[in-house]
């Protein structure tokens, strides 16, 4: 069997539309220009203003209807945050990644096209392609990867996927939005070379390779200029380099300046109704400090646009039809079993705890812990708060709402054996009041000032976050006085339970038949408004209840007048926590039940307070008393499975006193069903490591935080596995790694260069030496033999151009059964022999730099990870 994949692109013209016979956007144009022609100057400016929080107006004089926007990746929100209208909840960005098959994204897409279809959503504000320079970045589970190939291969994959379902997408954040610490204001310095060679890279590829219909530019400041209105970055490299012809959305709130944006490239302002275009923008051209034609540019982009996704009459939208109904809850567990990483995997051992592990060889004469046997499992005890109460995405703008959510104990106490499986709680991760959730039926009622009920919504927890019209039907933000939570909570354990608060305004919190807190809420010492609504939650009590006997319980939020929000909306929350147990003695208890175990399963993770939008993480440790768990499972039974819940890297100090560890990302709602396909064999674990997994003191970038407002990207391009490499330091696990149920025997690999840069072709030849059939992802890196060259900025100094010692140049995945060979053809992109000159075109301004090929001769290496490259040939260049 052979497998051919072809490089994504970084070069060349853009392919048709999906459904298009590429002419279609030809016949779209006349009828955009025709409509243009029709609007005069405040039509025009009002169409790049947000209507509200989601969408553009509609202008009926020319047949357009309101193009709705809605945030991604993992799922479609819609515009409206609630229950009612649940949507189906994929595995994070970094799972989809570690499956490392641009296919299964493109399948992710067309499922996404379907639900925002099904919701009323014309635009998809994803994928993130951000990288993950640092493993502190709070927002790395929505995005893909450290490294840029990846990412875009993963990326063009997605974007394709929901285009080929008619809806636009917006690849954001552009560009270098890769922390968030200071977010709105921090001015990031990235060298020239470092933001062509690696931050650019991802939106590069994607664009030539996906054609997406839409970008999102980012919040931050590049080497001095905000985003929303670099015209270098934006009109320069995205449309005039690179031929984008979609259009340039804000992030929302990050568009500063009427003529800045504008003259800068920005299409459209979000949210409305208050932006800095609209009446705004008009008076700007007619005092003269903006251009009609620049404005009638960026109406152009916006009309193509809804011409692409069928609003604007006359105008073929470029799929007419959809295409087949995909079945959502399959996918979900599909992406998420194929996600899944192990990285561990011993013998199952019969000795007492304490013996001496075995490394990670071929077993001869016994078989490894996992997978368990599915006819004869034995006893398995399983462990860990996560296990019950699953972490399946993370937080902020791509939360969504599924209609169910399959946790490792739902997932595992359908698939066992009556009997087989028993749980223990061990350890929870969070201390920390939550979001009343588990046990509690809620609703949300809208009353004015005379306490007139005027609408009313079922909320799925005690999260209340309605911004912009994303109120009931008939209440007017204007007449709202007060919102009151409420509802019942049935605990599923008897004890003291706590009760608090979060946000800003008048509380009164009544549990039962008592008021635990009747009082004001405002900033106090916080300056940040976000803070207060999703901070830190104060906590108003404790009611002592009595496991399955309900109680009522009320939350009502008289809104704060003095305080007015950037957006007109409502963000409070009810937030509880369980009886506090002592931890000591919930180990113990986990002690205990592994002891008397076969197996002990335990599910460790992280939580929204440590992995979520709007903050950096401080540290790489999991949360709360869960290693001490894991290691005293572990000392109970030598036949302990870890399940790693996190979106991004976390430290794993006991990892070598395991006998398996498997990283479950974020799983999305089916992932407790996913855990048990792959625990109990039916399914391989396929992830390969999109990230590089280490100890926090070897990260070789760590800096996320700002000095006066400013972040220097220092370390150029040497981030994720090209830094490791630099440093010389050992990560606990590499870029790439990924071991699955079977073994691989790398046969052969040959690589054709005769015909120069642009046509290498590489063919690795792989058997299955295991028992079992398998996906391989053969990975192919190229090593320069002389990574430093004279710098060509000043090639007689003697001063060098340090380049990595070796980058991903392209991958396949290829399956067979055990014995049987597979074949990958890999075309290695130009792009793998080259670098950025920054002295090219002359000059240091931001407008010189070209790409230069960096002849010489090549390593070409295929293998299993980063670290474990098992075949290699020489390529000249």
């Amino acid at each position: 069997m052979a497998v051919e994949v072809t490089p994504q692109g970084t070069q060349g013209t853009q392919g048709a539309q999906a459904g298009d016979d590429g002419t279609g956007d030809q016949a779209r144009a006349a009828v955009v220009e025709a409509a243009l022609a029709a609007l005069d100057l405040d039509a025009k400016t009002r169409l790049l203003a947000g209507r509200n929080m989601w969408s553009l107006p509609a202008l009926p004089e020319i047949g357009l209807a309101s193009l709705v926007m809605s945030d991604g990746p993992i799922g479609v929100r819609g515009i409206r945050w609630t229950a009612d209208d649940p949507s189906i909840a994929l595995p994070s960005p970094t799972a989809l990644a570690a499956a490392w098959d641009p296919d299964l994204a493109r399948r992710a897409g067309v499922l996404l096209a379907q639900e925002a279809r099904r919701k009323g959503v014309h635009v998809l504000l994803a994928p993130t392609v951000n990288l993950h320079r640092s493993p502190l970045g709070g927002r790395h589970f929505e995005a893909y990867s450290e490294d840029p190939y990846l990412t875009g291969a993963i990326g063009s994959g997605y974007v394709r996927g929901v285009q080929s379902g008619g809806v636009g997408t917006t690849v954001k954040h552009f560009v270098a939005n890769d922390a968030e610490t200071e977010r709105f204001t921090v001015n990031n310095l990235v060298p020239a070379r470092a933001l062509r060679e690696l931050y650019l890279a991802p939106f590069e590829a994607i664009v030539a390779g996906a054609h997406p219909w839409g970008v999102m530019t980012a919040y931050n400041t590049v080497n001095g200029t905000t985003m929303t209105e670099h015209r270098h970055l934006v009109q320069g490299v995205l449309r005039d380099e690179w031929g984008f012809d979609g259009f340039n959305v804000s992030d929302w709130m990050a568009a500063r300046s009427t003529t800045g944006a504008i003259e800068g490239g920005l299409d459209v302002a979000m949210p409305g109704p208050l932006t800095v275009y609209g009446d705004l923008l008009a008076d700007a051209v007619r005092d003269g400090r903006v251009a009609e034609a620049t404005v009638d540019d960026a109406v152009r982009r916006v009309l193509l646009l809804a011409a692409r996704v069928g609003i604007l009459e006359g105008a073929a939208p470029v799929v007419p039809e959809p295409p087949a109904t995909v079945d959502g809850e399959a996918l979900a567990r599909e992406i998420a079993r194929r996600s899944f990483v192990l990285v561990r995997n011993e013998p199952v051992r019969d000795g007492s705890p304490g013996q001496e592990p075995v490394r990670n060889e071929p077993v001869r004469d016994g078989r490894r812990i996992l997978p368990l046997d599915p006819a004869r499992p034995g006893r398995v005890a399983l462990i860990g708060a996560a296990a019950r109460d699953a972490r399946v995405l993370g937080g902020g703008s791509a939360t969504v709402f599924p209609a169910r959510v399959v946790s490792p104990l739902d997932g595992l106490t359908a698939a066992f054996p009556d009997g087989a499986l028993s749980y223990a709680v061990g350890a929870d991760p969070s201390d920390e009041l939550a979001p009343a959730d588990q046990g509690f039926t809620l609703r949300a009622l809208c009353r004015d000032a005379s306490g007139t009920l005027t609408g009313e919504r079922s909320l799925p927890n005690g999260h209340l976050q309605w911004l912009g019209d994303d109120l009931p039907d008939g209440v007017p933000y204007e007449t709202l006085h007060s919102i009151e939570i409420k509802g019942t909570f049935t605990p599923r354990e008897s004890g003291e339970h706590a009760f608090g608060t979060r946000g800003l305004g008048a509380f009164t919190l009544t549990v039962g038949d008592r008021v635990l807190f009747d009082g004001f809420q405002d900033l106090g010492d916080e300056s940040d408004p976000f803070e207060a609504f999703f901070g830190s939650p104060s906590e108003r009590g404790k009611v002592a209840l009595t496991a399955g006997e309900p109680v009522e319980v009320s939350l009502r939020c008289t809104l704060d007048q003095r305080f007015t929000p950037p957006l007109p909306g409502v963000v409070f929350a009810l937030v509880h926590l369980g009886p506090r147990r002592d931890p000591e003695a919930l180990i113990a208890e986990a002690v205990e039940a592994a002891r008397a175990a076969d197996t002990a399963v335990v599910v460790v993770a992280t939580t929204e307070r440590v992995e979520s939008e709007g903050f950096d993480r401080a540290d790489l440790a999991l949360p709360g008393h869960q290693d001490e768990l894991v290691r005293a499972v572990a000392a109970a039974n030598p036949n302990t499975v870890v399940v790693v819940n996190s979106g991004s890297p976390v430290e794993l100090p006991w990892r070598d006193e395991v006998a398996a560890v498997l990283l479950g990302w974020f799983p999305g709602q089916e992932g407790g069903a996913a855990l048990a396909d792959v625990l109990l064999g039916t399914a391989e674990p396929g992830g390969r490591l999109p990230t590089t997994w280490g100890a926090l003191a070897d990260a070789p970038v760590t800096d996320v935080t700002p000095t006066d407002g400013e972040l220097s990207y220092s370390e150029g391009v040497f981030i994720g596995y090209p830094a490791w490499e630099k440093s010389g330091a050992t990560p606990s696990y590499a870029f790439g790694h990924g071991l699955g149920y079977t073994d691989w025997t790398y046969e052969s690999l040959t690589v054709d260069g005769d015909a120069g840069p642009d046509e290498v072709t590489v063919t690795v030849r792989v058997r299955n030496s295991g028992d079992r059939p398998g996906r391989e992802v053969v990975q192919v890196y190229a090593a320069p033999e002389v990574p430093d060259i004279p710098d060509p900025r000043d090639p007689g100094s003697g001063a060098v151009l340090e380049r990595p010692a070796r980058r991903l140049a392209g991958f396949a995945g290829v399956e067979a059964a055990p014995g049987e060979t597979a074949e990958a053809v890999i075309r290695l992109p130009r792009r793998a022999f080259e670098f950025w000159d920054e002295g090219a075109g002359g000059g240091a301004n931001e407008d010189a730099g070209a790409w230069a090929l960096a002849a010489g001769s090549y390593a070409v290496e295929a293998g299993r990870s980063v670290a474990d490259r098992r075949l290699t040939a020489t390529v000249k260049i």
